[in-house]
């Protein structure tokens, strides 16, 4: 039932990167608010899901993910009726609020579930219906967005939300937190909402109105300000909404991390690839989503390996092989991604990347998820799925930002909406260098994950969950 929310939620988010170029054409948007259509999701989704980790913690979780599969549900509808750039920005804002409800309460719920023998195959299957869901996405978005238009992509998951609902009352257990009545935090998450939001918001105009605006510099400042303010109302409340000591394992402390840095590297192939297709070399959504499937298929794959596995080897030797299959995929497709496609490097590169993210995945979530009292599992789901939207929204700004700031004003949209005529190879070959710079960030955040995950240590014997 669970994974039912996540199909709801990457579908979505699948289909809306391939759907990306038709969008802004149907607003006659230009790059700065091109990057709000993939950022206005993830910003409001990336600062709540942290903030609802609470509630979880304090109310239970049946409830509040029934009531993210209904908001997200809603919205999914009411998004394809915008009428123009604003109220589709607002919509999804709205929509990322139910969004981060379901993505809270999702993991937790299963880890509840299970017995710890068992919930390295619980959080496998979760990880194929997401993956799942991720090959779906794109495909889905290319045929629905090249045939029926872009609202179609929003709407098509509509009846996934309602069955959801209706199954979820029935069928999910109310399985409270231990910590069930424990007081909300709420100057904490206050802070941590203005926190979050000011710097998420300037490292994504970063990359449009450039790193020294107003805008940029006043987020970034804002957000250095209240971090110790932050730390300072934490360590007075009663029932903090941030408890600092579980960052006293070190095991728990750097999967975190290595959770940041694997998203960070993973999520924008599939961003990198649609766009170069579609805008560069004039692809059709529907082939460019049919040309991404090979990260999705790579997650497919390595999902029912990793529950046997992770029961036979630690969080360190499994989460660390993952990301170096994931940076030898990106060492591929930075040679292949050029105005010849070599499809054989792009597509093994692809794979890879998948691969490796879905190694990567199961040991490393069930380290973190078992790594914690039961009471304080909201809580820590809230802040993994938090730096996994952090790493997605910084992925996607750094990585647009890279892509452009080489490139002269009049290239800068052709790599969002593309352009009618075919670019001199001088262009073409100045955009491929932004891109190669792209991917080569990518693999330097892929290695630095990489000894995140090995300085994890040995916590136990290879069953240890923490291991």
């Amino acid at each position: 039932m669970t994974s039912l929310g996540v199909l709801l939620v990457m579908v979505n988010l699948g289909a809306l990167n391939v759907a990306l170029p038709a969008i802004a054409r149907h607003f006659h948007t230009g790059a700065a608010l091109s990057n709000w259509i993939l950022l206005s999701y993830m910003v409001v989704n990336t600062v709540l899901i942290l903030v609802f980790g609470q509630f979880s913690d304090a109310f239970g979780r049946k409830m509040l993910y029934l009531l993210g599969m209904a908001a997200f549900t809603v919205m999914s509808f009411v998004v394809g009726f915008a009428q123009n750039i604003w109220l589709f920005i607002l919509f999804r804002a709205l929509q990322a609020a139910g969004g981060a409800l379901i993505i809270t309460n999702n993991t937790a719920l299963i880890t509840d579930a299970f017995p710890e023998a068992k919930l390295s195959s619980g959080l496998a299957a979760n990880v194929l219906i997401s993956s799942v869901a991720q090959l779906v996405g794109p495909v889905v978005g290319g045929v629905i967005a090249s045939t029926l238009g872009w609202q179609w992509v929003f709407w098509s998951t509509v009846p996934i939300g309602v069955v959801g609902v209706v199954w979820g009352w029935f069928t999910l257990r109310h399985l409270p937190s231990q910590g069930s009545g424990r007081r909300i935090d709420t100057l904490g998450g206050a802070v941590t909402f203005v926190a979050l939001s000011a710097l998420i918001i300037a490292l994504s105009e970063g990359s449009s109105l450039g790193w020294t605006a107003p805008l940029v510099l006043g987020g970034l400042v804002l957000f250095a300000l209240l971090v110790p303010l932050l730390i300072w109302v934490e360590q007075r409340t009663h029932t903090p909404m941030f408890d600092f000591s579980l960052f006293a394992n070190r095991a728990y402390a750097m999967a975190n991390v290595a959770t940041f840095l694997n998203s960070f590297a993973r999520v924008s192939v599939v961003l990198l690839v649609s766009l170069y297709l579609q805008s560069l070399l004039h692809v059709d959504a529907f082939f460019a989503g049919i040309s991404v499937l090979p990260v999705t298929v790579g997650m497919i794959v390595a999902a029912p390996l990793t529950g046997p596995l992770a029961n036979r080897f630690s969080a360190r030797i499994l989460s660390t092989t993952g990301l170096g299959i994931s940076a030898v995929g990106l060492i591929l497709l930075m040679g292949g991604l050029r105005v010849h496609l070599s499809a054989s490097l792009n597509d093994s590169g692809m794979f890879l990347v998948g691969f490796g993210s879905g190694l990567f995945m199961t040991p490393n979530t069930r380290s973190i998820m078992t790594g914690v009292p039961p009471e304080r599992r909201g809580f820590a789901n809230g802040l993994r799925s938090m730096l996994q939207n952090m790493g997605q929204v910084l992925s996607t700004a750094v990585s647009m930002t890279i892509i452009t700031s080489i490139l002269p004003l009049r290239l800068q949209n052709v790599v969002y909406t593309g352009t009618s005529g075919t670019l001199p190879a001088k262009d073409m070959a100045l955009i491929d260098t932004g891109y190669r710079l792209a991917f080569l960030a990518l693999l330097a955040a892929t290695l630095a994950g990489m000894a995140a995950s090995s300085l994890r240590g040995e916590s136990g014997s290879p069953t240890h969950p923490g291991g």
